[in-house]
């Protein structure tokens, strides 16, 4: 259970060595389980991770009245049959970023929705403008209302062209999701082509949808009627397994990182493979090992297939360890540079300006006490303490329990000496026992 000031203590100085299992995608279950709004019969849906943003997920759809069904603990049947409620209120909805696609699910499903604006990580202005305009494209009227509550109804959805003026995960998702029972052919245009958009075409087209060419900047959706229940397993989560490759490096470790499709690490393999690290793929896992200071690379965050915004905190540790000079570009995220104070408490070099972060790699990082200011950085963070000289502690890790299973068990069996305590008097216990 996650408690609210739970906290990693770490020994740094141990290279990481051993094999790692990924779990299921977040960021394709956050928008598969709202799917299983549209169907009507069981689905039982495999390969879910055990993170705080499925739980908050599961909440909301049992609340709505949906029954939810734990085979074992990565398999659950979810039977949204009985779901009598089309209004998800902000003590709900807050605890998640991806609330937001219930919109487009309630939409497709009851031609009605009212969703409070979601939480889940600060990352600059999140605007849903881009939803919004499919939403009205395919008939829906949508309204804020004072309290952040979107509201959004229509007398029957319509398929229409929609043309996205940024390429946008989260809008691509959800007209996806409105438009698979709406009526004739809906064409998105400049569509996000993540994995996770493919993910949830498959699953989509597993209960008889009509969706093609998810993965591509075009997608057509060809409305039905009925959609049935289905079974489906997640993808591996991409992010996980690229966080588990730069912590490999920083520490100068030996990782088998099993359960993976290594297409989906090919941008982050590259960048590794230019910083001098080994990588080697094989059908489902891939390999990363390096026994030496990593070289300097730039890196630009771009959308699917560049490299992804939500590895670039992870990876500029690794920079900061690296010989040389390199610059980091966001281009997804406007706040996306939070954890950099936080290592430059760690003794890293780095410089912000504007959407850029000069790195100066250093020989070495130092324990410290640094806080999580979101999911990935605070991943990064935990990356740094491993690789840091000394002890550190990272502090509000509830954001890290949001998109990684078992985080610390996973290190610790790679070597990585590592404990999440509550209480100042569990870190000063942890300090003894390694001493």
């Amino acid at each position: 259970m996650n408690r609210p000031l739970d906290k990693f203590v770490i020994t740094g100085g141990h290279r990481l060595k051993g094999e790692v299992t990924v779990s299921g995608a977040k960021n394709a279950v956050v928008a598969i389980l709202p799917a299983t709004i549209l169907a009507e019969d069981v689905c039982r849906i495999e390969n879910i991770p055990n993170i705080s943003d499925v739980t908050a997920m599961l909440n909301i759809l049992s609340n709505m009245g949906a029954s939810i069904k734990f085979i074992n603990n990565s398999t659950i049947e979810i039977d949204t049959r009985h779901i009598n409620s089309f209004v998800v209120e902000h003590e709900l909805s807050k605890q998640l970023r991806a609330s937001y696609y219930l919109i487009g699910a309630l939409l497709g499903r009851f031609n009605k929705a009212k969703v409070a604006m979601p939480g889940g990580c600060y990352l600059g202005v999140r605007p849903i403008d881009q939803h919004i305009k499919g939403f009205e494209a395919l008939g829906a009227e949508v309204t804020m209302e004072e309290n952040a509550m979107v509201n959004a109804r229509a007398e029957s959805l319509l398929g229409n062209a929609v043309y996205l003026d940024v390429v946008s995960v989260g809008a691509t998702i959800n007209v996806m999701l409105a438009a698979v029972k709406a009526k004739g052919l809906t064409i998105i245009e400049n569509a996000a082509k993540e994995p996770h958009i493919v993910d949830l075409a498959n699953f989509l087209n597993t209960m008889g949808a009509d969706v093609r060419g998810a993965g591509t900047d075009v997608i057509k959706i060809r409305g039905v009627e009925h959609l049935h229940g289905c079974e489906y397993s997640i993808i591996p989560d991409q992010i996980e397994a690229g966080t588990y490759m730069v912590a490999a490096a920083a520490t100068r470790g030996d990782v088998l990182i099993k359960n993976v499709i290594p297409k989906h690490l090919e941008s982050i393999s590259a960048k590794l493979i230019e910083c001098g690290v080994t990588v080697t793929e094989y059908d489902d896992s891939v390999r990363v090992s390096c026994d030496r200071r990593p070289g300097k690379c730039n890196i630009k965050t771009m959308p699917h297939p560049g490299f992804p915004t939500d590895m670039q905190p992870q990876i500029a540790v690794t920079l900061a360890l690296a010989e040389g000079t390199s610059i980091v570009t966001e281009s997804i995220f406007e706040n996306r540079f939070k954890y950099a104070d936080e290592l430059s408490r760690m003794g890293a070099c780095i410089k912000v300006e504007g959407n850029s972060a000069i790195i100066d790699g250093v020989n070495k990082l130092t324990g410290a006490r640094v806080s999580a200011p979101d999911l990935r950085a605070g991943a990064a963070l935990v990356i740094a303490g491993m690789a840091a000289d000394g002890i550190t502690i990272v502090d509000d890790i509830v954001y890290i329990q949001r998109g990684y299973e078992r985080f610390e068990e996973k290190l610790r069996s790679l070597g990585a000496v590592i404990e999440r305590v509550s209480t100042e008097r569990e870190i000063q216990k942890f300090k003894l026992k390694v001493g």
